[in-house]
């Protein structure tokens, strides 16, 4: 189903995947769980309260986090899912030090996800060449989990690519 989106709203999904507050709001409940209630100014003190309201508002939206009375904010399963989804791309990134040697979790998704999104609708398989690097044949190849990963959570939620368009990203 992927391929059959507009390259222009798979770009502009991924664009609003990769905002860098709705990163840190998954990967934060996926690695530490639930978020109390009233504890997100303490758990991102470095953001300002419209960055927090606007990741949070765009993962209710997506359908990435719920609350609970007494709980707090958690994941949901399409949220723990793109928590995979950026771990993969993390784990890539910093296999074969994308974008740079010293990166934060941050910067890899971003830039990981940026590179996926310019290959989705092209899932070329890259064999080496005569004189190609045996790394760089290595990490394009490698580079088709974190695609496989992105192109099955696009298919399976579908409403994000609807949503991108409506939604402004942080």
């Amino acid at each position: 189903m992927t391929a059959s989106f507009p390259t222009a709203k798979l770009r502009d999904t991924v664009t609003m995947l990769s905002a860098p507050a709705l990163i840190r709001l998954i990967a934060e409940i996926d690695d530490n769980g639930p978020i109390p209630p009233r504890g997100m100014a303490r758990t991102f003190a470095d953001l300002s309260v419209h960055q927090l309201r606007q990741s949070t508002d765009a993962a209710r939206t997506l359908g990435l986090v719920r609350g609970r009375p007494g709980a707090g904010l958690g994941l949901t399963v399409a949220g723990a899912e793109l928590a995979d989804v950026y771990d993969v791309c993390a784990r890539w990134a910093r296999r074969y030090a994308y974008p740079t040697r010293v990166s934060d979790f941050t910067s890899r998704v971003q830039h990981t996800l940026s590179l996926l999104a310019d290959t989705l609708h092209h899932a070329t398989v890259v064999r080496p060449r005569r004189g190609d690097q045996q790394p760089r044949a290595q990490a394009d190849a490698d580079l088709a989990r974190p695609r496989d990963l992105l192109r099955q959570w696009l298919d399976a939620y579908p409403q994000a690519a609807r949503l991108a368009t409506a939604e402004p990203t942080a």
